[in-house]
């Protein structure tokens, strides 16, 4: 039987993670849309949405979905109206009436199975299999010198260099315990230098964790961009083109000698963990040192915050929040 499980690509920003999003989307099976913002802020508002198991409940949660203008819908390019109704007639569960949404953006292009990509979904993976019990995870990974290199540039990001060196460490160090905690058939890892020398052999091997049968057309993602990327997002204008090894290790050029230093020093034994290997540049000043480290434990706390409150409504969930609507998940719903 092949595969209905949900995928989600996830990874540091500035990763890789748009390219790996396409090369998905051509495969004749599976649709990955551009990003959303419906899917985590949706879950946190849950308790708002009341009792899904009554239709007006699920009714008010897909008008949010579809009119908020921060959830991004428009990118899926769906009938709203019908969306609705569909959410409405669905499994009276949010993981339902999200996964609802993304399997009818795949159901426009004639496919069965669909992904969801959004970077900053590595930390949010707990979250998701709650949503999604059977979700499948892939994790791309890039020389964190070249993410932190090509943060810097773009126009949306608007912190500094300390910030981007700890959201790569956080990208890693978030990977390794999922790769400690998830069973070996939902959680998978690949590098972005691997995948652009030999997209072929890499997207075979992710194909096989997957369950599907590579295509040729995952090489040639290009096809797609047009269709699969939103054209306001020039930042993303190189996957319009051959996939291609030139970014790699153009830190050596975009970044300067004392943002070498910093991402050498904070980041060094997770570059080398990796495969990269280091320039051997002077360790950075403790100022430096001591500026990641502050903008690390600011951003831990902000997430213990946010997690203790989630799990206080956990209690208060007024229904079940799981997606019914795999053939795995709907295996399990059986046995209850």
């Amino acid at each position: 039987m092949q595969s209905d499980r949900p995928i989600f690509v996830i990874g540091c920003p500035r990763s890789g993670t748009t390219m790996l999003q396409l090369m998905l989307h051509s495969h004749p099976r599976i649709a990955v849309p551009p990003e959303t913002r419906f899917v985590v802020p949706g879950y946190y508002r849950r308790l708002a949405f009341g009792d899904l198991r009554e239709q007006v409940n699920r009714r008010r949660l897909a008008r949010w979905i579809v009119g908020d203008k921060d959830t991004k819908f428009k990118e899926l390019r769906l009938d709203g109206d019908k969306l609705v109704e569909d959410i409405v007639a669905g499994p009276p569960t949010l993981g339902s009436a999200l996964g609802i949404a993304f399997r009818s953006y795949a159901e426009q292009y004639g496919k069965s199975r669909w992904g969801d990509k959004r970077p900053s979904y590595f930390h949010h993976v707990d979250l998701l299999l709650r949503l999604f019990p059977d979700a499948q995870f892939v994790h791309l990974i890039r020389d964190g010198r070249d993410c932190v290199a090509s943060l810097k540039e773009m126009p949306w990001y608007t912190k500094d260099v300390f910030h981007a060196v700890t959201n790569w460490a956080e990208a890693i160090d978030y990977g390794r315990r999922h790769a400690r905690d998830l069973p070996a058939d939902s959680y998978y890892e690949l590098r972005y230098e691997d995948l652009t020398a030999y997209p072929e052999t890499e997207l075979s091997k992710l194909c096989d964790f997957l369950g599907e049968e590579y295509d040729p057309a995952m090489s040639e993602p290009y096809h797609v961009a047009r269709m699969a990327i939103p054209q306001h997002k020039v930042w993303h204008s190189n996957t319009h083109g051959d996939v291609t090894t030139a970014r790699a290790g153009s830190w050596r050029s975009r970044l300067e000698s004392w943002e070498i230093s910093i991402c050498e020093t904070v980041l060094g034994e997770r570059l080398t963990a990796n495969g990269y290997e280091l320039s051997g540049a002077p360790k950075a000043s403790k100022s430096h040192v001591d500026a990641c480290a502050s903008v690390a434990a600011k951003r831990r706390w902000a997430r213990r915050r946010k997690g203790f409150r989630d799990r206080i409504n956990r209690f208060r969930e007024p229904g079940p929040v799981a997606a019914q609507l795999t053939t795995r998940q709907l295996g399990e719903l059986a046995k209850v």
